[in-house]
């Protein structure tokens, strides 16, 4: 059986939830709320792979909410990753993906360190952030989606906003070495971080946002941030391709022109209807088959009986590895979301 550790994004979004979901008491109540309630299943799964194999799963709802950590409610953050994850082993999942912030969290403040919650003690292998296969998605929408547009990856440039996270730093591996992209350019918070990944790659150049976007064909948004940003889209150049693979999403802003394309990142495509209501939840425009690309690692762990955490640590990504989960990946029938026509 395999598991998806998932959170919501924002307190006016759980409220909505726990509404729809059946759980008034919810509904009405603050953030001190939130911070103290347990972890839920709240809905059991069924995937068939294109193989004709079907597996079952649980969706475990941490009830985490970005505004913790807006809030500096670390030890609330925390203690809702922890929990959760007891609670996935508890009830017997073989694989579990942290999604969202779940993972970002666990890396951060060093969760590793805290293996017992309450009787139980974790175990680190029943669990996967996801992030590998998350990276490789992301990286095939940069090379579908740019055909779709017209744009030319030998002459492009491609701009990377949390660049040296675990995702980050994945997509730019994968980028320097699978594809003719003409330029990257390389953008996070921590200069010493990105001088490091600059040497790893042997390239690339370090900017800041504002200097980057004006130069950019395609932008690949994976930064952490609790809150998106705005963007004045005549800045941008156009064409242009925004990939945003936040969750919540990285962009605030709804753009109009014509000429640039926002794709939501790391969002895959299952050929088959998946017996489930969670995706409806997070406004997927097709909730029967669209799902993240993080959940869907455990989904192939469970399919190929791979009970490990396939994805793990910052920065522990290789090119290998994601070329090995897109291989399951097309096995079993999941493809990543691109553009509709306009």
């Amino acid at each position: 059986m395999f598991g998806l550790i998932g959170h919501l994004t924002s307190l006016a979004h759980a409220q909505s939830v726990a509404r729809d979901l059946g759980y008034p008491e919810y509904a009405d109540q603050g953030l001190d709320f939130w911070c103290s309630a347990p972890p839920q299943i709240v809905d059991n799964i069924t995937v068939t792979s294109a193989t004709g194999q079907t597996i079952e799963g649980r969706y475990v709802e941490s009830c985490f909410l970005p505004e913790m950590l807006a809030s500096r409610r670390i030890k609330a953050a925390t203690r809702k990753i922890l929990n959760a994850m007891a609670h996935a082993q508890k009830h017997g999942i073989n694989i579990t993906a942290l999604g969202g912030f779940s993972s970002i969290i666990f890396e951060n403040f060093n969760l590793q360190q805290f293996e017992q919650v309450r009787n139980i003690k974790l175990e680190f292998e029943r669990f996967t952030t996801g992030n590998t296969h998350t990276a490789y998605i992301i990286c095939q929408q940069v090379e579908q989606a740019s055909k779709q547009l017209g744009i030319n990856l030998s002459k492009a440039t491609v701009a990377v906003c949390g660049a040296t996270g675990d995702i980050g730093s994945a997509v730019c591996r994968w980028l320097n070495s699978r594809t003719d992209v003409a330029e990257l350019l390389l953008i996070a918070r921590d200069r010493e971080r990105l001088r490091l990944l600059q040497e790893d790659l042997g390239r690339g150049k370090i900017m800041a946002l504002e200097e980057a976007l004006p130069q950019a064909d395609i932008v690949v948004w994976v930064a952490s941030m609790p809150k998106g940003v705005e963007i004045d889209a005549n800045s941008l150049k156009h064409p242009c391709l925004l990939i945003d693979g936040g969750y919540p999403k990285n962009l605030e802003t709804q753009f109009q022109h014509p000429e640039v394309s926002v794709l939501k990142g790391g969002i895959v495509e299952h050929t088959l209807d998946i017996d489930w209501r969670i995706m409806q939840i997070v406004s997927m425009d097709v909730p029967a088959r669209q799902l993240f690309a993080c959940f869907a690692e455990s989904m192939l762990l469970e399919f190929e009986k791979i009970y490990t955490n396939f994805s793990w640590g910052r920065n522990q990504i290789s090119v290998q590895k994601m070329a090995m989960i897109g291989e399951w990946s097309i096995k079993h029938g999941f493809q990543p979301l691109l553009l509709q026509p306009r």
